[in-house]
């Protein structure tokens, strides 16, 4: 089988099929963040990477452990959950599966960076996607070789190789589904290092981070800075460091599941009002465009279920006749969380969108992913095709 034909059917079997225990993926929770797991990367006989006086091990569980009493003093309600509590080895598999036999609603994995240039500075949030470029995949492979200790590994990953671009780009496929709340919570995380914290932003990025794979939640991957950096590396492993990136993660935490749940509660500063906000969709029919032209008995009504692609977001409205959007077909945006979302397409399949997803990534939007709508209001695709086999039973 072709590369192209692997990952185009690993992409409609993440949608559709079930594991032993249970569907893969399941519908964004609607009771809100209830349940969050806090993941302390390496431990034990992996201690990640290793600077002139702490390991990264050790810096990652102190993190955790002050973010854990955060979120516990200031939201009574919220259950966290630790992949570990001390300075143990747990194989990568194992903290999704915690995580997902947690039901957990958010999953949290807490790293230290490292870089042969002693220069380097900052903090970076990921979350589960393609690779943009062969400096993330490093990335990727540095935090994956992990499961190169772990006994068993390959039939633990399904043969998964962390030195393989292929395997790392087919499993990024598996969080596609909480993309936008994982961008969502991670940009929070940046907002605050930058902002409060004076730290220097290196961005949100995505890759293929084996901790994240199979995670049945909206998951972000936080590299607290350079280990590898003699500055950065005192700030770590000090007490105040540790309590600072902690403060800054929790507050990412409260904004982000304040605005889930349209709640100004846990505030620890002063209180932000965060509305809630129900979702609208504007629409603009173009006249027919050769990059893609939808056939007519795609198209999905109003009323019915439909799949779109998603290929960009913004803060502030941007016309959805904009000629940036020009060879784009039936461009949309609704509203969530404040933040203006655009779609375009229409398509009542999910085969269709996937193949408009190709298309529109190749025009130079490479983080679109295909989003689905029922009756105009936003769900899971996975969601979509379950509404979609019961229908014709």
């Amino acid at each position: 089988m072709k590369r192209s034909g692997l990952i185009f059917v690993l992409l409609l079997a993440i949608f559709c099929c079930y594991s032993a225990d249970g569907p893969l993926f399941t519908p964004t929770p609607t009771r809100g963040v209830k349940k969050v797991v806090i993941d302390a990367g390496h431990g034990g006989h992996d201690p990640g990477a290793v600077g002139k006086k702490y390991k990264e091990s050790q810096i990652a569980l102190a993190i955790a452990l002050k973010l854990g009493i955060l979120i516990r003093e200031n939201f009574p309600d919220v259950e966290v959950v630790y992949t570990r509590r001390n300075d143990t080895f747990v194989e990568l598999y194992n903290r999704a599966k915690i995580a997902n036999t947690a039901k957990a609603d958010l999953f949290i994995s807490i790293h230290c960076n490292a870089s042969k240039t002693t220069t380097a500075s900052g903090t970076e949030t990921w979350v589960m996607g393609l690779h943009k470029s062969q400096a993330n995949l490093e990335v990727a492979r540095l935090e994956n070789a992990t499961i190169l200790m772990e006994d068993d590994y390959e039939n633990q990953y399904d043969g998964f190789d962390p030195n393989s671009p292929e395997a790392n780009i087919i499993f990024s496929l598996f969080q596609n589904i909480f993309l936008d709340q994982s961008l969502q919570l991670a940009a929070n995380v940046q907002n605050q290092f930058e902002k409060r914290l004076g730290r220097v932003n290196r961005g949100v990025k995505q890759a293929g981070f084996l901790v994240l794979y199979k995670t049945t939640m909206p998951g972000i991957l936080i590299e607290s800075g350079f280990i590898s950096n003699a500055e950065e590396e005192t700030y770590l492993g000090s007490e105040n460091g540790q309590t600072l990136i902690a403060s800054a993660l929790y507050r990412a935490f409260r904004d982000y599941k304040n605005t889930i749940e349209g709640s100004t509660a846990g505030t620890i500063d002063n209180p932000v009002l965060v509305p809630e906000i129900k979702d609208t969709v504007t629409t603009v029919n173009r006249p027919p465009d050769p990059h893609y032209a939808t056939p007519k008995d795609t198209n999905a009504a109003a009323d019915e279920i439909c799949f779109r692609v998603q290929f960009a977001t913004s803060s502030a409205k941007k016309p959805v006749n904009s000629p940036e959007f020009k060879n784009l077909q039936e461009v949309r945006y609704y509203l969530q969380g404040g933040i203006y979302k655009y779609t375009c397409g229409n398509l009542n399949t999910l085969e269709d969108a996937v193949k408009l997803q190709h298309e529109v990534q190749q025009q130079g939007y490479k983080d679109a992913f295909v989003v689905a709508f029922h009756n105009e209001q936003r769900i899971t695709p996975a969601e979509a095709v379950l509404l979609l086999k019961n229908s014709k039973k």
